[in-house]
Formats: C-alpha cells, structure tokens, sequence
C-alpha cells in the first residue's frame, strides 16, 4: 500500500473515531441535561439516568483510543450494518423516560452488568476496540477463552437497558432490530479474521459466538 493510501487511511481512521466519540459524549450531555431537569424524580429514575450516561462517555473513550486496524470489511452492507447496529439503539435515549420504579431498577442492573462486563473485556481486547468489522488481533483470554464476542453480549445488555428506561413498543422493536443487526455485524467480523488472521480459524472452532450451547 502507498504512503498516500496509507496516509488516507489514517486520516478517515482518525475522522471515525472523533466522529463516534463525539456521538456518544452528545448523549451523555442529553442523559446528564435530563438528570439536572428532573432530580424531583424518584431516585431510581436519576440512578438508572446516571449509570446510563457514566457508560456512554466510557465507550467515547473507547473510541476515541483504539488503535489502527490491519484490514477492514469490504463493501458497504458491513459499514452500514456497523454504523446502524452502533448508533440506532443510543437514540432511545432522545425519546421521553419512563418514572416507572421497576423497569428503572431492572435497567440499573442492566447497564451496571453490562458496563462491568465490557470494562472486563476491554482490559483484554486493549486497544483492538472498533465500531467497523476490522482486524487486528485474535484476543483468547478473559472472557474470550468462553465466547467469541463478549463485548457483544455486553452491549446488548446495556442496550436493553436502556430500553427498559424508554419502555414503548417502539423501544422494543428498536431491540429487537437491533439483536439482528448485531448477528450480521458477528458474521461480517468472522468472515474478515478468517481473511486476516490465520490463528482464528483454529480459535473459532471451539468457541461458541454468544451464547454456549445456543449459537
């Protein structure tokens, strides 16, 4: 590759990760504006808002730090599955909040699993953290000696999460395009490690994908 096609490539790397940093601060900000407009709420309504927000600025965080990948998916359906799967179920968080006790508490839980079991696999992903099917390296400790996407299971953890803050049947059809979306994002990402890196095939054949003994 050319040092101009290289040097483009980092440019829109860079452009990316500011992009998908700056998404996830702007909900924190909205999740933190709705908390200071409405702490006459009952307390699990503002815990369950505060959990939510404190977890959109870590993944800005996340992607504001990633490292370059090795090789990223080809052709447009892998991006625009990424793009909708990564930004689509966070515009719940515009939508008008529930003050029901319930499904607040449920939600607390949700997105405090879900948060700790993305910090336990970020701490062995490292860097290798990306919103686009990309390749950079076949991490097999931590939660992946279990499961191949872990992260994966932990955001649609907090995602539901958050549905259960936002709780319509819109909000619930949103989750569950978004679990289909999430599957076709899992097969791109196999099929461009497959390609990218040879250790993989031999990693992936006694793992299960999220679920063991499920898929």
């Amino acid at each position: 590759m050319s040092t101009i096609a290289l040097s483009k490539n980092y440019s829109h790397d860079r452009i990316m990760r500011l992009f998908g940093s700056m998404w996830f601060l702007l909900l924190a900000l909205c999740v933190a504006i709705k908390i200071g407009a409405s702490l006459a709420d009952p307390w699990p309504s503002l815990l369950s808002g505060f959990c939510l927000a404190i977890f959109y600025m870590l993944l800005a965080l996340l992607i504001i730090t990633r490292s370059p990948a090795k090789a990223h998916a080809d052709g447009l359906l892998p991006r625009i599955a990424a793009f909708v799967g990564s930004y689509l179920p966070w515009t719940i968080s515009f939508l008008g909040k529930t003050d029901e006790t319930l499904p607040n508490l449920a939600s607390t839980a949700c997105v405090l699993v879900g948060t700790v079991m993305m910090i336990v696999t970020i701490r062995h992903l490292g860097r290798s953290f990306s919103l686009v099917p990309q390749a950079r390296s076949v991490v097999q400790t931590g939660p992946y000696r279990w499961i191949k996407h872990p992260l994966y299971v932990a955001e649609e953890i907090v995602v539901l999460g958050v549905v259960l803050q936002y709780l319509t049947p819109v909000t619930v059809m949103v989750l569950v395009l978004h679990m289909g979306i999430q599957a076709c994002r899992i097969l791109y990402e196999e099929d461009l490690l497959r390609r990218n890196c040879p250790e993989y095939s031999s990693y992936e054949a006694s793992r299960w994908r999220v679920i063991p003994y499920v898929w």
